[in-house]
């Protein structure tokens, strides 16, 4: 297995400063803007976000943070921990452009799930995506408005993205993992590769 690291603290710093900048110049108006991450580590990017917005355009704006598990199509219902609310301050997004925050875009499941979430929570004028990293494979029609970074990987590798409010640490790694890959066959067996 080996892991390497992407992105340091200072490249996390350096593009969610660009990311706040895009947002700003991308929002005619920020009064109306509502930053909403997606727990767990797209919340503390988003209060990063609103943060810098803060800095650069003198208005921070609200931060709310969103549980997806009950919308999530690889959870079944049992596994569910009931909730009382879905997103956890009061902001009233009706009406507003809210910019959905997340960690790493991958498939694009967890996106339609924030927005079935959001959508039950209110009526956005607008839904826009913010991501650090994207990573491929979609499966859904989804993209992002604002990237930190594209990483193109394979399936069969880890993109890790860490947090000091979260994990104590600013990276973002990639993990391959070549344990048992298939290196070829013999006489119709399929030989593995171990590590």
């Amino acid at each position: 297995m080996s892991r390497k690291i992407l992105m340091t603290a200072e490249d996390i710093r350096r593009t969610l400063v660009r990311i706040a900048h895009e947002i700003i110049e991308r929002n005619i108006t920020l009064e109306d803007l509502v930053l909403v991450g997606i727990r767990t580590r797209g919340v503390p990017i988003a209060e990063r976000l609103a943060s810098l917005i803060a800095k650069f355009s003198g208005l921070k704006p609200p931060v709310s943070a969103l549980d997806i598990d009950p919308y999530r199509d690889d959870i079944f219902p049992l596994e569910i921990k009931p909730l009382t609310q879905r997103i956890d301050t009061a902001v009233n997004i009706d009406g507003k452009s809210i910019v959905l925050v997340d960690d790493v875009l991958y498939t694009g499941r967890s996106i339609r799930a924030a927005m079935d979430a959001l959508i039950d929570t209110g009526r956005p004028r607008q839904v826009q995506l913010a991501t650090l990293i994207d990573r491929g494979h979609r499966e859904m029609p989804i993209r992002a408005d604002y990237t930190g970074k594209n990483i193109p990987s394979s399936r069969d590798e880890e993109v890790k993205v860490r947090l000091e409010e979260t994990d104590g640490a600013d990276e973002v790694t990639i993990t391959s993992s070549t344990a048992n890959r298939p290196v070829g066959t013999e006489n119709g067996i399929l030989l593995q590769k171990e590590l």
